[in-house]
């Protein structure tokens, strides 16, 4: 009786490939995410560069360098789709074979014959979906200086998707420049939501990530620089995070101290903001006896949040710049 949808279940045992599109946005990037639990970096990739340039063996994420295949880029809305469209190409030819058993079956009966039985095979109207909808045009835009890959970010970004290539001085400047767009965007951001509470807290976060890219961009930065001198011995993990030691790394190899660069008003500025990064990646903002003994800022207390206004944010920027200048003088 079900000699179709038999045969049709034992074809679908194989391995099959599903042609699905993927959208675009306005530009033609595609929406990509990177894999790694401690990252779940949103970028966008062109998508000629995607097929022609990036490797089907080795993707790097744009924020945090991380490298997988091509297969487990996609963002959790494109996952959703290729599953809701497998599930479409799945019924539609367990349907179709349904209804090819049916059709056998009912072209069997005898016609007079007192009973005659008969099998109808209903299927769902097949569901036409729509692509996940591409993200807002993210607001910077990067071509890397290696291989040409066109990629787009949201604050910040330092390795190229396609060749993980990390072009100090330009990610750097690209990355300063990605923050004070978003920074810019605020009122745009405020003005979208329409509850303000949820909208405040939007606005928050994205001047909270942007002090913390910031300081990962400086830190990225000083590294390459540091790393260009001959012998050096090689630095812990993340130590241009820290004011002071990379301070002192970084006397140890050209004989200058970051208050070469900096007025001691400056420098205590950085140094203040540095922790309060400190703070919110590590304590959830909230200060500790750490904070206070390391910045001396009377106007917390061990237990509160701090802080951060947009203001700030911008001063960071500003400070991270002329020290990051002074880096790369001879």
């Amino acid at each position: 009786m079900f000699e179709e949808l038999i045969r049709e279940l034992d074809r679908l045992q194989d391995t099959h490939q599903i042609p699905v599109s993927v959208s675009t946005d306005a530009e033609g990037y595609l929406d990509r995410q990177c894999p790694s639990p401690e990252c779940k970096f949103e970028f966008k990739v062109h998508a000629e560069d995607w097929k022609n340039k990036v490797r089907d063996e080795e993707v790097f994420c744009a924020f945090c360098g991380h490298t997988a295949d091509s297969t487990n880029w996609s963002t959790p809305e494109q996952t959703e789709y290729f599953t809701k469209e497998a599930l479409n190409h799945l019924n539609a030819h367990l349907g179709q074979a349904m209804r090819l058993d049916a059709d056998n079956w009912n072209r069997r009966q005898p016609r007079n014959s007192f009973i005659r039985i008969t099998m109808t095979a209903n299927s769902v109207p097949q569901q036409i979906l729509v692509p996940p909808q591409a993200a807002d045009p993210m607001r910077l835009r990067i071509t890397c200086p290696a291989c040409a890959c066109r990629y787009a970010v949201i604050g910040a970004a330092f390795f190229c998707p396609a060749c993980g290539h990390n072009a100090a001085d330009i990610m750097f400047a690209h990355t300063i420049s990605g923050i004070r767009n978003s920074l810019a965007s605020l009122p745009s951001v405020r003005a979208a939501i329409s509850d303000k509470d949820s909208a405040e807290n939007t606005a928050r976060l994205i001047v909270e990530n942007g002090l913390q890219n910031a300081v990962t961009a400086f830190q990225r930065y000083a590294e390459a620089l540091y790393n260009r001198f001959p012998a050096v011995t090689p630095p812990r993990r993340n130590v241009f995070q820290n004011l002071k030691e990379g301070s002192d790394l970084w006397h140890a190899a050209s004989g200058k101290r970051y208050v070469d660069y900096l007025t001691a008003a400056e420098a205590m500025t950085l140094a203040i903001l540095f922790q309060q990064r400190h703070l919110l990646a590590h304590t959830q903002g909230m200060v500790d006896d750490d904070y206070i003994a390391r910045t001396g800022d009377s106007s917390y207390r061990i237990g509160q949040r701090v802080v951060i206004r947009e203001a700030a944010v911008r001063e960071c920027l500003t400070l991270i710049e002329k020290l990051a200048l002074g880096l790369t003088e001879p």
